[in-house]
């Protein structure tokens, strides 16, 4: 896959359709590299006439990882942030939605409908809210405003996604991954065993483990400031995506994120929690789908 020089870190992505086809940029969450958006909605999107585009963020998977700005005290970062103290942070959320301008820039792409995923999803947020002049259209997956008095997450699903496996082995980091992906997962839309161990195993095989990477990504969500005032100045058509059952990011933040943009449509999804499985991908591609092309149609209208 190829790079890029962005934001003075080199970026890798993917890029699925042809170059002269509106583009959709897919920015991932928290620890999860690109490929967690499955190729199937990649390739679903292309068919519907899109340049689909996915990356990895700084500090994931095969783009830049900053380990000149070390390794960071996630349990003193967490105690401050708990107490209501000011929280310091190697970079924030702007940082890395600057990032993704930047692979538009990059690119060629005057404008993109922005897509993100949890962590990616306040990313796209601020893309939308500051880059309004590179935005088609906004839909924010699995996501919050970050407004502190907002119900937080269940604290199994908390332990799960911020648990260091038991050794940087390939065996404990996919067992490790395998329990996290069960229990933050959508039980309505669950992922076969097979299906499972495939996903963790390809993402443990393709980027070896880095632990203050995760951790400076956990303090760029802790240190970021709420977006509900930004929000506000969204002027593109704008949806959000929340799964009923989610564990990690409860609904109370997607239907948080619809009240704060200007018209944005909010879909509640039961039985879907916190992934990306196969059974999930006909829900997102049409709901992904159906929005940007109708956004492209009033366009050409």
């Amino acid at each position: 896959m190829p790079q890029v020089k962005t934001n003075g870190i080199d970026i890798e992505y993917e890029s699925f359709g042809r170059d002269s086809n509106p583009a959709i940029l897919l920015i991932m969450g928290f620890s999860a590299q690109m490929t967690m958006w499955p190729t199937a909605f990649c390739e679903g999107l292309a068919a519907k006439g899109f340049r689909v585009i996915r990356f990895d963020n700084r500090d994931i998977g095969l783009s830049a990882h900053l380990s000149q700005l070390g390794a960071p005290n996630i349990g003193e970062a967490m105690m401050k942030a708990m107490s209501g103290q000011p929280v310091d942070a190697p970079y924030l959320l702007d940082d890395m939605a600057k990032d993704a301008v930047s692979l538009l820039d990059a690119l060629g792409i005057k404008r993109a409908h922005i897509v993100g995923a949890s962590m990616g999803g306040m990313i796209a947020q601020i893309v939308a809210a500051k880059y309004p002049e590179h935005t088609i259209s906004l839909t924010s997956i699995m996501s919050t405003t970050g407004r502190r008095d907002l119900p937080q997450a269940k604290p199994e699903a908390m332990a799960a996604l911020t648990t260091p496996p038991a050794s940087d082995s390939r065996a404990d980091r996919i067992a490790q991954g395998i329990k996290t992906w069960r229990i933050i997962g959508s039980p309505g839309f669950a992922a076969s065993d097979e299906e499972l161990r495939a996903t963790v195993e390809a993402a443990v095989d393709r980027s070896p483990y880095d632990p203050a990477g995760i951790g400076r990504q956990l303090l760029a969500i802790v240190a970021s400031p709420p977006r509900n005032d930004i929000l506000k100045n969204v002027k593109a058509p704008a949806q959000v995506i929340h799964g009923e059952a989610d564990p990690l990011v409860p609904m109370e933040g997607g239907k948080d994120t619809a009240a704060s943009i200007p018209g944005a449509k909010l879909h509640l999804v039961p039985g879907m929690a916190h992934d990306f499985t196969n059974a999930l991908v006909p829900v997102y591609l049409k709901l992904v789908g159906d929005f940007v092309q109708d956004v492209e149609k009033a366009r050409a209208a």
